[in-house]
């Protein structure tokens, strides 16, 4: 007789290998999946609307609406270039444009920063005729290996903020010790000699100017005003549960009604909501139904049974298995399913070892945020990045990516996993 736990087990499987197969449908193949789960009663109907997390929901939505009013602004644009005039050379120019988008990145969603820097790389490169393509894949995998640093600097943080129940604060300190923001700037910094060495020849001056004309600051005081209040927030430990999707959603509608009133009409509001990623939204929804799904067929629990039947009670081991085969999936795999079902997944490891699930939470995310950099198809902004590049008639080849992704990933995930591992075992 096949068992619920079967069923479950399979139809989720397919799931995944459409994931793959259909990446501009994610969004319809999880919800279709969640309703499956739903009609066969794997998930009770009763509790799907409850199994969404909408305070990641709403965070995510608001931030990204925030976001494109700051792009609008042109301030990025300007901080890079502010950025360019006092660096002395090509291969410094390449190492202050990886690190701004690292720091941008923190705050804001990866894709946007590869939005907002490559241009500036892409014009630079022009104007010394040096070639634009390992330039902006530095961009871009700088961009990844620094959106776990913050709550909001990333989706995949979202969601451990919401799992693991940590504000604002406690992504740089957390229960007495450093937080994972510590750990992945401590890989973004290793990073640095691998960028000296593969942008050693490039010694042309850069000799920029700053252009860009910044005239409404209101967008950037609107993003540091949510990182700001979601720092309020982080010291009430008791605080309702929508508080932070409240704040991201609140302010970016504050600053929707501020440009329309300013511009006076309905094209910011139009074009602000058109910018934000329904299609993600509506992902994220339907694998937290289906996660739901699976954790209530107890799928979850025999997939923590699985790790811990090879990584036996050694928690190094363990940590290194997480570790490692998040950076090996998440090269090939969106990290953000693969985060969103590893989650409870490393909890239920945790538990079986009795110990706190925070090493493991940790380790789950370097690994899965890192590993997206070996290959160009891992992250979003890695296809974004070279999207633009195609547009100005570059090709890129996966060898081209690879000389830059892999030993980035490779320092930066040995690099921040360790930190974690020192501070956490």
């Amino acid at each position: 007789m096949i068992t619920q736990m079967a069923i479950a087990i399979a139809i989720f499987a397919v799931m995944y290998i459409l994931l793959l197969a259909l990446p501009e449908h994610r969004w319809i193949v999880a919800l279709v999946t969640a309703v499956i789960f739903m009609v066969l009663k794997i998930l009770p109907i009763e509790n799907a609307p409850g199994a969404i997390n909408w305070n990641v929901i709403m965070m995510l939505g608001g931030t990204m609406a925030t976001v494109e009013l700051f792009i609008q602004s042109k301030m990025p644009a300007r901080m890079a270039e502010m950025l360019l005039v006092i660096t002395p050379n090509v291969m410094w120019a390449v190492v202050a444009l990886s690190l701004f988008s690292g720091i941008v990145s923190a705050f804001v969603d990866n894709v946007a920063t590869v939005l907002m820097v490559a241009p500036i790389a892409l014009a630079v490169s022009k104007k010394l005729n040096t070639n634009p393509v390992p330039v902006i894949i530095s961009v871009a995998v700088s961009s990844n290996l620094q959106g776990a640093a913050t709550l909001v600097g990333d989706t995949t943080s979202i969601l451990l903020g919401a799992y693991a129940n940590m504000g604002f604060n406690d992504f740089f300190w957390f229960q007495g010790r450093p937080g994972i923001c510590i750990a992945v700037e401590a890989g973004a910094l290793m990073t640095i000699p691998v960028l000296l060495v593969i942008f050693r020849k490039e010694k042309a001056k850069v000799g920029s100017n700053v252009e860009t004309k910044v005239e409404d600051y209101f967008p950037t005081v609107l993003l540091f005003g949510t990182i700001g209040l979601l720092i309020v927030a982080s010291q009430f430990p008791n605080k309702p549960e929508l508080t932070n999707g409240l704040i991201c959603v609140g302010l970016a509608v504050v600053g929707i009604i501020y440009e329309s009133i300013k511009a006076k009409n309905k094209a910011p509001i139009v074009d602000t909501l058109k910018a934000v990623d329904y299609k993600t939204l509506l992902l994220l929804a339907g694998l937290f139904m289906v996660i739901e799904g699976i954790t209530e067929a107890g799928v979850i629990n025999k997939i923590a049974e699985i790790f811990v039947n090879v990584g036996g009670d050694n928690v190094l081991l363990m940590y290194i298995l997480i570790v490692a085969v998040s950076v090996v999936i998440s090269a090939f795999v969106d990290n953000i399913p693969y985060v969103a079902t590893m989650l409870p997944v490393v909890t239920g490891i945790s538990a079986i070892l009795g110990i706190d699930p925070y090493l493991f939470d940790f380790g789950l995310l370097i690994g899965a945020t890192l590993g997206g950099n070996i290959t160009p198809v891992g992250a979003s902004a890695n296809i974004t990045g070279i999207g633009i590049l195609q547009k100005a008639d570059y090709k890129v080849s996966t060898g081209d990516f690879m000389k830059i992704g892999v030993p980035f990933t490779l320092i930066a995930a040995f690099t921040g996993a360790l930190v974690v591992w020192l501070c956490y075992a």
